[in-house]
């Protein structure tokens, strides 16, 4: 009776440090909504906040903190970002 006691607490306590010792997960998230998202640098890691309507805007508030500014990947919209004029570029391969 008494080894099951400290086994079962000596278990409850790795299963109780381990837990609190990996910390809070966070999801990665991209709004659809905006078209530009800025990846945010920490001390304990980075994560993205999509509130950016163009690169010039998110270039604007990421200036002098440790940010970069992408093209969000999961945006909704049809269109393109305004601002800069987007072309497809064909290749032609010749045989």
């Amino acid at each position: 009776m008494r080894k099951t006691f400290w086994a079962r607490t000596v278990c409850l306590a790795i299963l109780t440090i381990g837990t609190v010792s990996i910390g809070s997960a966070a999801a990665q998230t991209y709004d659809p909504a905006y078209p530009v998202c800025m990846n945010i640098t920490r001390l304990g890691g980075s994560y993205y906040e999509c509130r950016y309507t163009s690169l010039a805007q998110c270039n604007a508030s990421a200036s002098g903190r440790a940010a970069q500014c992408d093209i969000n990947p999961y945006f909704a919209s049809g269109r393109l970002p305004g601002g800069r004029q987007y072309r497809r570029v064909l290749l032609n391969i010749v045989k």
